[in-house]
């Protein structure tokens, strides 16, 4: 029971909370108080709509919000997301347009384990369905898996994404962004001497911490500071009463926002102040600059605790798969073992996260692999986000990523005469 105590109390602080700003709205906007107007009500009302919608949309998984999708007929189709694998701490995900012919390249992207949804990815999802067959890892909230479901750590992360791999095929082209961008590069290689035929044709790597300590970070050198006993102290917990994980051990989505928002503690809250102002002059809307940012950025959802422990120690600390050291169910994975896979990675000129040098380090670990099969690419500018999502991604590198793609896809078979045309000829 230790910890589910401390679960509960979050979630009551943020009930709470959620509460305060309804019944501020709701008291602020009775319309008797109409025949008496005054600026501070107003603005009482507006506190509440801000508060009620930043505490509401925290337990909230978003929604993907791609409905349809104009073609080149002219005409707009409806885009079902459908489930293609569907596993207890994540599904694997097709947004299939409707009456579209199937188009060539399919595209599986691995989105992130790290505190936001695979929403996340919402608009690279919608830069590449344009003209891609695109599938997406979509990962779980831990606390809605039921303790009898087991445990989920790097090992099992990295055995999704093979099992999802293998049933794509061999024509699918993989990229990964961020957190997954080295067990990614671990499940393609142990997929490469497991099931060679099962292989991707390429995998481009955009923005992740392949070897940490290529270019020292805040994030890698929190990784460095804190102990392991002091991460699992003061970051995981048990799920509470709620939930259908109850006793499961995580770490907190909302204690994971609470380290977000403190890295900005003064930009955030200018940005909540100013959004006071706009609903109190009647300039906001449901879909403004800041509701559209912060209805992702708020919505969070719990690690499982191994998961994340095991990340901390595997990929940060010890550096396994930097350092080709990585184990999974016993086997000791070689990078070296990809020796047919396309692998392109991106970084941002000025990514903080997972700085310049930490992803491209995995091109230094594919000694298999011929230099005419490995490319790299710094996005001037860029930031973390924008590599993967921004004007950076739509302008610059999405171009360079789907040409790599093509210029390493499979050629068109010929298409074989029949025996009484060949007669004939």
């Amino acid at each position: 029971m230790r910890y589910m105590a401390t679960y509960d109390l979050m979630e009551t602080m943020r009930n709470t909370n959620q509460w305060l700003g309804a019944t501020a709205r709701t008291m602020a906007s009775y319309p008797m108080f109409a025949a008496v107007p005054n600026p501070m009500l107003e603005w009482t009302a507006a506190w509440g709509e801000v508060t009620e919608r930043a505490f509401e949309r925290m337990v909230v998984k978003p929604d993907w919000g791609i409905r349809t999708f104009t073609c080149d007929d002219g005409k707009d189709h409806l885009v079902h997301v459908e489930t293609v694998v569907e596993k207890p701490f994540g599904d694997l995900i097709h947004f299939n347009v409707a009456g579209r012919e199937e188009q060539p390249r399919k595209i599986l992207l691995v989105a992130p384990m790290s505190g936001h949804y695979a929403t996340l990815l919402r608009s690279t999802v919608k830069s590449l369905i344009v003209n891609c067959e695109v599938y997406v890892t979509d990962w779980h909230n831990a606390r809605d898996i039921p303790v009898s479901a087991g445990k989920f750590d790097v090992e099992d992360y990295t055995l999704y994404l093979m099992e999802f791999m293998r049933e794509l095929g061999p024509d699918t082209h993989v990229i990964a962004v961020c957190q997954p961008v080295p067990l990614t590069l671990a499940a393609t290689a142990y997929l490469a001497e497991l099931d060679p035929e099962a292989q991707p044709r390429t995998l481009t790597l955009i923005g992740g911490p392949v070897d940490p300590a290529a270019a020292p970070t805040e994030v890698t050198d929190f990784g460095h500071r804190v102990t392991m006993g002091q991460l699992e102290e003061t970051a995981i917990q048990r799920v509470g009463f709620k939930y259908k994980g109850v006793g499961r051990m995580v770490y907190p989505g909302l204690l994971q926002l609470t380290s977000f928002m403190s890295m900005n503690a003064d930009r955030h809250g200018k940005a909540f102040r100013d959004q006071i102002m706009r609903v109190c002059r009647g300039e906001a809307s449901d879909h403004d600059a800041h509701n559209r940012f912060y209805d992702e950025y708020l919505a969070v959802m719990d690690m499982p605790a191994e998961f994340y422990l095991s990340t901390v120690e595997r990929v940060f600390k010890n550096r396994e798969i930097a350092k080709n050291e990585f184990v999974v169910n016993g086997h000791k994975v070689d990078i070296a073992a990809i020796t047919k896979v396309a692998v392109k990675t991106v970084e941002g000129a000025k990514d903080d996260i997972s700085a310049p040098g930490q992803c491209v380090a995995a091109l230094d670990l594919l000694t298999g692999l011929p230099d005419e099969k490995k490319a790299s690419h710094v996005e001037p500018g860029a930031g973390h986000y924008g590599i993967f999502a921004g004007k950076s991604w739509r302008n610059n590198i999405r171009p360079l990523v789907l040409d790599f793609i093509d210029s390493n896809a499979a050629k068109p078979k010929a298409k074989k005469r029949s025996k009484a045309k060949a007669a004939a000829e």
